[in-house]
């Protein structure tokens, strides 16, 4: 297929790379077009002025970009992709967005003729490298099958979560619980170290018990090194956890421990660890203690 991808930050270069592994034509366009040509050179890929000129002549159009806003600008916008799509286009959007985001985009694209499904994915930058992240889905089934072969060359696990927005609603509430997760593994590392416990002993314990999760097997060892080089940006986990939240008040549901986590990943960046790896919530949990493991 002849596909338009927009935006190659830390995940969306590693799924464009593994389009072009597919056999996919890829016309790319990133707000830094030196990245986008640097890209382009390595992997074989034709660099688009714009989401417009990238998605003349598709048959689909993928964005992963930062947020709800950043994808209607370029879906949407002035020189957004809608405006240079052939008619009956594939938009398959990646990015974290907020589920009635999802669905105003979806739903104005659908009324042009073109289909629409949300696709956020979850796994960080190592799954996208080798193709193996969980991708759950929105949209109708016919919108899924013509999507199904992007979404298997980007990721091992296809989940179609329901119609257009519910992808989004699935994924911010499992990433809360991750931020989460992450959070107490970070509160657990601080009591341990106050407590004068073996950290290493206390990691291989939990790790061998019910205390055992895909957190801790990630972010242990680098917290121990204070290693946060960003796999998923603390300020991105924060954006999630809030849309979670927004999700959560919309519909009466509490989410107490989702709001605990939101703070602390706010007073990470406030801290001046946005752009760091969240796993540096650690540094906002030592703060608090006054220790550093």
């Amino acid at each position: 297929m002849r596909v338009a991808f927009i935006g190659l930050g830390i995940m969306g270069s590693r799924q464009a790379a593994n389009l072009v592994k597919a056999g996919h034509e890829l016309h790319v366009f990133n707000r830094t077009r030196e990245t986008a040509e640097s890209w382009a050179e390595e992997h074989g890929a034709t660099v688009a002025g714009s989401p417009r000129e990238a998605a003349d002549g598709a048959d689909a159009v993928i964005t992963m970009v930062v947020d709800g806003a950043q994808v209607e600008a370029m879906l949407l916008g002035e020189d957004g992709a809608a405006h240079g799509a052939p008619e009956k286009t594939l938009f398959i959007d990646c990015t974290t967005i907020a589920p009635e985001d999802a669905r105003r985009i979806g739903g104005t694209l659908t009324d042009q003729g073109h289909g629409f499904v949300d696709a956020p994915v979850t796994g960080s930058a190592p799954k996208a490298e080798d193709g193996t992240l969980t991708i759950m889905c929105g949209g109708s089934d016919e919108d899924m099958e013509r999507a199904r072969p992007l979404l298997e060359a980007m990721g091992e696990k296809i989940v179609h979560a329901g119609e257009v927005g519910q992808g989004q609603a699935v994924k911010v509430i499992s990433n809360s619980v991750s931020a989460i997760n992450c959070a107490a593994l970070a509160q657990a590392l601080v009591v341990g170290r106050r407590a004068d416990v073996n950290l290493e002993a206390l990691l291989e314990v939990m790790g061998s018990g019910s205390a055992n999760s895909t957190m801790l097997q990630l972010k242990g060892k680098p917290m121990l090194e204070h290693d946060f080089s960003p796999l998923f940006k603390l300020e991105h986990m924060l954006k999630d956890v809030g849309l979670c939240l927004d999700e959560a008040r919309a519909n009466g549901a509490p989410f107490l421990f989702a709001a605990l986590a939101r703070e602390l990943y706010s007073a990470g960046v406030g801290r001046g660890l946005g752009e760091q790896d969240f796993a540096a919530v650690l540094e906002v949990v030592e703060g608090l203690a006054d220790t550093r493991i």
